[in-house]
Parts: structure tokens; C-alpha cells; sequence
């Protein structure tokens, strides 16, 4: 049975979350999106090992499992191939009393990390991945999710009996982004074998792959009939994309940040990494997150390449100021050519 979401009532929505990316869902991005209506959202991936033999101060981890008091409930990602190491990384993750859920990766198509027989390799080795959700339940009384693939090519397609497997196993929901590791990110999001899932599973299935407007977050639920939505590359630079999908559930019209929106967020986000990693690495890092935030604004490329130039968050902001100068000057010249036309055409 599919959810009715043309007939979504006001308090029904579906979960709407943050998918974990790689470089990207730190702390301030994931409280942006949390302010912009993020249910939950997932830190980037850790390594099992990595996390239980690097220095407790080690810069990585420190920076990837950091949370803010002010973000949605957050749920730490493991990645692994040993039960041991899976087991003791849960648990002292679920010790810490940071994350409201521990998620396994089982999807990732990385060539690092499917070389060592993580992530979306595991597909291949049901057994194996069955032995690590079996040490993460046992390590762990938090929700605990799998994030997987529908497979590792076309010729392995084995969704389905892989979930039934997860849950089996323990695992309280599973998402499950619509492609194999061989499609990387390519093609279509396959939506009807998300479906498929859906209907096999009494656990929550939440659908990810190919949200990046309001419609598709509806198309998605329509066609997959799932509990939810995961959000990955839809969210870069958009946080904004999460406003619009409940206004669209609550029945709203779904409203589009203006230019001034994007920049002045563009900038607070900048502020908030500047204040956590220190002004030099911050504004290199923001590099990535401009693009995005000015993506399809007119005069973006040049502003982008100046941007690229930078090195301090006053010569950020200086940009943004002339560039928003520029902006309202454009639209005001348009505006003026519009009543000029209407007047004319009376």
C-alpha cells in the first residue's frame, strides 16, 4: 500500500533527514538543516578501527563526531568488516550520550572503503554484514539503522533478501538509496525496488537517492510508499530544500530562499566554521559550500572565482556585500522594465 501524500494531513509528515556525506554533514551543516526542519540527521562515516586505535584527540574524530546542543537528534555512522571492532565502536559511541541512534554503513561506494570489504562491498557478503549487525545490536540499546545499496551491480541485485536479513538481525529501520555501487551516482534512482523493500520489511524503510526539490521528496513517497526520506546531494547549499518539503506536507506553498537568503546563510555558515577550525582552514573548506550556495545566480562564476582567491572571512564578506550590491541592482533595473512594458502595453 502506498502513502497517501497528496492527502498528508497537518502532524503526519513523513521523516524528513539529513543523509551522512562525506566532508559535508559536520556540525554546522547539520544545524542548518536542523533550523531549516531536518528531523535527524548522520554524521559523516567513521571507521570502526580508526575510531578505537587512533589518539582519543585525534583531529578527525574529534571534528567528525562533534554535535551541537542546538541540531536534531543525531545518529553516529560506523563503517567496518569486523564484529569485533564494530561491537566495541558502538558501544563506546553509545557510552559517549551524544547520538540518539547508531547507523552501519553497508552502502558506501568509495573504492577505499569497498577495497577492505566495507561498505557497499558487504553487499556481496551477506553473512559477513549479518555478523556485524548482530555485534552492533548486542553493543548498543540505541535505535540502530543500516544504510545500504540495492546491490553491488545489475547482475547482483539482492536487495530484498539482504534487508529481510538486516532486520532479522536487529536492525530497527534500514534506508536504502536506489542504486548499485557499479551506477557510483550515476543514472536514475531505482524507486520501485526502494518499494519493494518497503513492502517485504515490517521496520521502517526510508528512501534515499534523486531528492533535490520539494516535488521529488512527494514523487519519492508516492512511488515507494516509505516512512521517509534520506537527503544527501539535494541539501548542498540548499539547506533550504527541508523548509520547503514540510511547507509542502503542512500544505504551504513551498518558498524558495531569495538571493539574499542564500548569501547572508552562505556567510553564518562560514562564521560558525571560522569560530570552530580556525579562519585559514575554514575559509579553503567553505570553498566547496560558496559554489553551491551561489549555484544558479546570475554573475556566480565570477564571484566564485574570487572567492577561490581568499584567505579571511572579511574578504569573504566584502565579496558577498558587492555581490548582493550587484544583485539588488539587477533586480531593481528588471523591475523598472517591467512597468515600463505594462505602461506601454495599456
Amino acid at each position: 500500500m502506498s502513502l497517501a501524500v497528496d492527502n498528508l494531513q497537518p502532524g503526519s509528515r513523513p521523516l524528513v533527514m539529513l543523509a551522512p556525506l562525506a566532508g559535508i554533514s559536520d556540525w554546522p551543516f547539520r544545524l542548518l538543516v536542523s533550523e531549516m526542519g531536518a528531523d535527524s540527521t548522520v554524521t559523516e562515516m567513521i571507521s570502526a578501527q580508526g575510531y578505537l586505535t587512533a589518539p582519543k584527540d585525534a583531529r578527525a574524530y574529534v571534528y567528525i563526531l562533534q554535535t551541537d546542543p542546538g541540531e536534531a537528534p543525531v545518529t553516529a555512522q560506523v563503517f567496518g568488516r569486523d564484529p569485533r571492532w564494530i561491537g566495541q565502536a558502538v558501544a563506546r559511541l553509545t557510552d559517549t550520550g551524544l547520538y540518539a541512534g547508531i547507523d552501519i554503513n553497508m552502502g558506501c561506494p568509495a573504492p577505499k572503503v569497498t577495497s577492505g570489504g566495507s561498505g557497499a562491498a558487504l553487499m556481496k557478503t551477506p553473512e559477513l554484514a549479518a555478523s556485524l549487525i548482530r555485534a552492533a545490536r548486542k553493543s548498543t540499546c540505541l535505535p540502530l539503522s543500516i544504510k545500504m545499496r540495492i546491490g553491488w551491480d545489475e547482475h547482483s541485485i539482492n536487495t530484498v533478501p539482504f534487508a529481510l536479513m538486516a532486520q532479522e538481525e536487529g536492525a530497527d529501520s534500514i534506508t536504502v538509496h536506489g542504486r548499485t555501487r557499479a551506477q557510483q551516482y550515476a543514472g536514475k534512482a531505482d524507486w520501485q525496488t526502494i518499494a519493494a523493500v518497503r513492502q517485504a520489511l515490517h521496520i521502517p524503510v526510508i528512501a534515499n537517492g534523486d531528492v533535490f526539490t520539494w516535488q521529488d521528496a512527494r514523487d519519492i513517497l508516492r512511488v515507494t510508499g516509505c516512512a521517509g526520506m534520506a537527503i544527501g546531494r539535494g541539501a548542498l547549499g540548499m539547506p533550504w530544500l527541508f523548509r520547503q518539503i514540510r511547507q509542502s506536507f503542512e500544505g504551504q506553498v513551498p518558498q524558495a530562499p531569495t538571493p539574499q537568503e542564500r548569501l547572508h546563510t552562505a556567510l553564518r555558515h562560514a562564521r560558525m566554521m571560522v569560530a570552530w577550525k580556525g579562519e585559514a582552514h575554514a575559509i579553503v573548506e567553505m570553498r566547496k559550500h560558496f559554489a553551491w550556495y551561489l549555484k544558479g545566480l546570475p554573475g556566480a562564476a565570477k564571484v566564485r572565482s574570487h572567492l577561490n582567491a581568499v584567505r579571511t572571512y572579511q574578504q569573504v564578506e566584502h565579496i558577498f556585500e558587492s555581490f548582493l550590491l550587484q544583485l539588488d541592482s539587477t533586480i531593481a533595473s528588471v523591475d523598472t522594465v517591467d512597468t515600463s512594458d505594462q505602461a506601454g502595453s495599456q
